[in-house]
């Protein structure tokens, strides 16, 4: 039997998350991998894949909300809406635009996002009225964003077509050796309290986790051999020279200087050569490794993490036997027709919607420039300085309640003199609990409620933010600062700068999902929206 050599990257993929799915028992999330999408369509965030919910998330830094300002004018609307009576449609069903559908479960979804303030929110600005039919229209107006994408024929970029690519083959092997392995690892008491007795200090969970796992990597090892054989792997050594070769001269010869000594995607997509990329590197019955693919195969790796023999052949061939392995499990997977999954192919299909509507929204916004002249600058600002004041703020402590009922029954204790920590002892969802500073940034629909409270006074019940969802609770004001305008100062300048661009930002792109409302057609159902309320979503 042939030596599997498993790097970091093999590992990641054919050991944790083949225990953590063999731990769990769960099929393959019907959200895995979907990119998610902000109201507004500069910020939508595309989150990296995952191939199993207990795989480590790895997040992108967000990109800077834009702003609304008093600068930017309200874009004339576009003719109303046509609300037709729903004929022939699932019950959730609450509106249509080509053939995209939108569901009751998706808009509660987006109006639940809209209503929670968010990390990187500005924290002078609060959030204006939101609800179910202003939150429709812009769902819609994103689906007529992502159709115009698609006739565009922007799937063929590389920005998209590439990252849906390494997607689906994360996806495949994942199903793939989940499918393999689910069933035949099996560890023993036995075996468990052999591994107590060597170390002590290691819970029985832990231990049961990590014999799974070996068990599970030596189960496919064996099946990747076994597919080596039956695919007539052969490696094409003649090449691992050159590889090495054109590795050093991306690492050491960038054509743009570089502050960090590291290769970067965007290196091998604008530095090698198409004939480069061609190269081949290994060869089966099914398919080829290119250089193209090993070079992708390292840029999945973390720099520092990266290996440090690249520029030899034997290197070169063992970053190989990753790329080699992927490509071997992703083509068997084919074979088998996991790529033809319809749970699959809907999760490739929303996340490719995600990077469109990505796309489509800097196109819009791409050629926006800032202001240069300092004094327009300062104008902004003088109109518009209750924008860049410190904001209002309250101290408060709070007892989070399991419903109305029990916050009306803490309300009333309060009320008649009862302490406040004895009561959060005895009610409270939370028995821990500090005072805290917050503001329209962190408390967004609420804040006005809370401000109205006095110092030292009790509010509530009022509902909150709890997790992901509400829940009502009572609220002691302890402390209440009002916003202060500020002055004009340099250090300023470049804060006010980003809400002016944000602001034509927002306006470029109102102004375009108008125009494609009115380009394609689109149906509401709205007595299937008219009793939506935000605050009683489960």
């Amino acid at each position: 039997m042939r030596k599997f050599f498993y790097s970091k990257v093999v590992l990641f993929f054919l050991g944790l998350l083949i225990v953590l799915c063999l731990s769990c028992g769960k099929k393959e999330s019907g959200t895995d991998g979907i990119a998610t999408t902000d109201s507004n369509a500069l910020t939508v965030e595309t989150k990296p894949e995952q191939i199993e919910a207990n795989e480590p998330e790895i997040k992108q830094p967000p990109a800077e909300k834009p702003e609304q300002t008093s600068e930017v004018k309200e874009e004339k609307k576009a003719e109303e809406p046509p609300i037709v009576e729903a004929v022939n449609e699932p019950s959730n069903v609450v509106a249509k635009i080509d053939d995209y559908v939108i569901t009751r479960e998706e808009l509660e979804q987006k109006l639940m996002a809209k209503l929670r303030p968010e990390e990187y929110s500005v924290p002078s600005e609060q959030a204006g009225p939101v609800n179910a039919e202003t939150v429709l229209m812009e769902l819609i107006a994103e689906k007529a964003m992502i159709i115009e994408a698609r006739r565009n024929n922007l799937t063929d970029r590389e920005t998209i077509r590439i990252p849906i690519k390494q997607s689906k083959e994360r996806k495949l092997l994942s199903m793939l050796l989940r499918g393999y392995v689910q069933g035949k690892v099996n560890v023993t008491e036995a075996e468990i309290e052999e591994k107590i007795k060597a170390d002590p200090n290691l819970s029985r969970d832990r231990l049961k986790a990590m014999l799974e796992r070996a068990k599970a990597n030596v189960l496919i090892e064996e099946y990747y051999n076994e597919l080596y054989k039956k695919f007539n792997v052969q490696k094409v050594s003649d090449n691992f020279s050159k590889a090495a070769e054109i590795h050093q001269r991306l690492l050491n010869n960038p054509i743009e200087s570089q502050r960090m000594k590291f290769i970067r995607e965007d290196q091998v997509k604008n530095e090698l050569t198409q004939e480069e990329k061609n190269l081949v590197l290994a060869k089966f019955d099914h398919g080829t490794v290119t250089l193209k693919d090993w070079f992708d195969t390292l840029c999945e790796f973390s720099p520092p993490s990266r290996p440090k023999d690249l520029h030899t052949p034997a290197g070169v061939e063992r970053l190989l036997d990753t790329t080699l392995a992927k490509a071997v499990f992703v083509a068997e997977a084919e074979l088998l027709g996991h790529d033809k999954d319809k749970n699959l192919l809907s999760q490739l299909k929303q996340e490719e919607d995600g990077r469109l509507l990505y796309e489509m929204a800097n196109e819009q916004v791409k050629d926006i420039k800032g202001p240069t002249n300092e004094k327009d600058i300062i104008a902004y600002f003088n109109r518009n300085k209750e924008a860049f004041a410190f904001e209002k703020q309250i101290t408060i402590d709070q007892i989070w309640c399991q419903d109305h009922n029990t916050a009306q029954k803490v309300k009333a204790e309060l009320d008649n003199g009862k302490d406040f920590e004895s009561v959060r002892q005895e009610y409270s969802l939370q028995k821990k609990g500090n005072p805290f500073i917050a503001g329209p940034g962190e408390e967004g629909m609420f804040f006005d409620d809370l401000w109205k409270g006095k110092p030292n006074g009790i509010v509530g019940p009022i509902k909150g933010f709890y997790r992901d969802g509400f829940k009502w609770r009572v609220v002691k004001i302890l402390e209440k600062r009002p916003s202060q305008l500020r002055e004009y100062s340099s250090d300023m300048k470049e804060h006010i700068k980003r809400r002016m661009v944000s602001g034509l930002m927002n306006a470029a792109l109102a102004k375009y999902k108008q125009e494609l409302l009115k380009k394609y057609p689109h149906e509401i159902y709205a007595d299937r929206i008219k009793n939506i309320d935000p605050l009683n979503i489960p």
